[in-house]
């Protein structure tokens, strides 16, 4: 039952669709689900890339991006922030929060070292990311670029298949750490995914 409730949380379904489906208390996978996503690391299972020579073998490139998203209500903004190896597709941080410098700030001390050095990051056009991103690393492109699709699509992957996140659900999250629980248990999933293709 509980590997079935694993599999099912990483599905578009409510919780009380999976209790329904499974047969379980809601009291049951509310326990299950707030163990799981204190379980989970927090270097979201990214394969590390190391840079300890000289010369680096392959080139670095980070797409970068946010998503909307609330909690409890939606004047309870929380933006997700994400960083993307557009190589690997591995998403290598991720952050909850506003909108704001700030933020991205967070988002930019996750973000592995050897990136921080060596890549260059493709993002939109948004004020916040100047003077966070060294100048020689940020490329700010338009939608026309096409430096940001496979980041874009995982914002479509990630609000198709998390429930909390669809647009116009019910399942919305009520407290900010199931929230944040909930994206990271998926961000997890879908990189070791990645990480075995």
């Amino acid at each position: 039952t509980r590997g079935l409730v694993e599999r099912l949380l990483l599905e578009r379904l409510s919780l009380r669709g999976i209790c329904r489906a499974v047969g379980i208390g809601l009291k049951w996978i509310l326990g299950f689900i707030a163990n799981r996503f204190e379980a989970l690391p927090d270097h979201v299972h990214v394969q590390p890339i190391s840079c300890n020579q000289d010369v680096m073998i392959q080139r670095l490139e980070v797409e970068a991006d946010a998503m909307a998203s609330f909690v409890q209500k939606k004047a309870n903004k929380q933006g997700i922030w994400l960083a993307m190896d557009a190589k690997t597709r591995q998403i290598i941080a991720f952050y909850v929060g506003d909108r704001s410098r700030k933020s991205f700030k967070k988002l930019w001390a996750m973000i592995p070292k050897a990136y921080r050095q060596h890549a260059t990051f493709y993002a939109d056009q948004y004020v916040v990311y100047k003077g966070v991103v060294p100048a020689a690393q940020h490329q700010p492109i338009g939608k026309l670029a096409r430096k940001t699709n496979h980041i874009e699509r995982f914002n479509n992957t990630l609000r198709q298949r998390v429930s909390r996140l669809v647009r116009s659900a019910l399942s919305f999250s009520k407290k900010l750490t199931n929230h944040i629980g909930a994206i990271k248990y998926f961000i997890c999933h879908y990189n070791l995914t990645k990480a075995t293709v």
